[in-house]
């Protein structure tokens, strides 16, 4: 699956995903940022006109992308990948644009450097939850959980499984299996939106989430399975084992497990930290 964020410049939030192993920005985004512009759309698409009329080579650096929208369905947006922002900013008439660009820049060498040195990627990763208040315990699970995943995604695309809709197909098999839900059904059970439904997955639900995951990997290699239905078949069956332990777990506790619990606490607690 494709990786998608929210990155803050300014204050201002600026939607990215992460596309043939680079990030794109969302350019209304960019220019809502730099404008003010009370329709960043409408402001886009009529810069964006005007550049094509010029001959500007810069509207061919943007792709529609599938982005997440404050109604939390995703709509394809124009995005750009560091080199095309850097190109639209400079169409923008704005005294903001060059601190956004230093901003830009610095996003894309911090990238060159997690290609080359994956190790600096994990340890960004684990620097910001630190920030938001997760505990040390959590965040180990959670680190490993994103290795479990990575392994298997590309396990997933080695063996003829399409991104995007196949994965999250082989990703929500996993889950009803472990969870009994999908995961924009878990999303929902939690109460999120935008938010990213493992980091808002207690310390069991993570290991339940590695255990599917890793029991997939695990079939995929043992059965060397190829092709979506094969596949599918071992994620149905990665699911179903972590869901068994889960039933097991609510035996012997007497409750459920899965909670609609989520950590949205932490970042609240942080902002009246910040604000003292």
């Amino acid at each position: 699956m494709e990786k998608t964020k929210i990155v803050l410049w300014k204050g201002k939030k600026i939607r990215g995903i992460l596309h043939n192993n680079e990030w794109w920005f969302s350019v209304v985004d960019a220019a809502r940022a730099l404008t003010e512009s009370t329709d960043a759309g409408a402001y886009w698409r009529k810069l964006k006109q005007r550049l094509i009329e010029e001959g500007s080579e810069a509207v061919t650096f943007c792709h529609g992308l599938k982005l997440e929208a404050p109604d939390g369905k995703k709509y394809e947006t124009d995005c750009a990948n560091t080199e095309g922002m850097l190109r639209i900013i400079q169409s923008i008439p704005s005294p903001k644009a060059e601190p956004f660009k230093l901003w830009l820049a610095k996003v894309g060498y911090e990238r060159i450097q997690e290609i080359e040195n994956p190790e600096l990627a994990a340890q960004r990763a684990r620097t910001l939850y630190r920030v938001k208040g997760y505990p040390e315990s959590w965040i180990e699970k959670r680190m490993r959980g994103i290795e479990v995943r990575e392994t298997l995604t590309n396990e997933w695309k080695n063996r003829g499984a399409k991104e995007n809709i196949e994965f999250g197909i082989l990703t929500n098999e996993i889950l009803k299996g472990a969870f009994d839900m999908t995961a924009v059904d878990y999303k929902k059970f939690k109460g999120l939106k935008r938010e990213n439904l493992r980091d808002h997955m207690d310390d069991i639900e993570l290991v339940l989430t590695i255990l599917g995951e890793a029991t997939a990997t695990r079939l995929h290699q043992g059965r060397d399975s190829q092709g979506f239905q094969p596949l599918q078949k071992d994620a149905k069956d990665g699911g179903d084992i972590a869901g068994r332990t889960r039933k097991d777990i609510e035996q012997k506790l007497g409750k459920p497990i899965v909670s609609r619990k989520n950590f949205k606490h932490l970042s609240r607690k942080k902002e009246i930290e910040n604000k003292k």
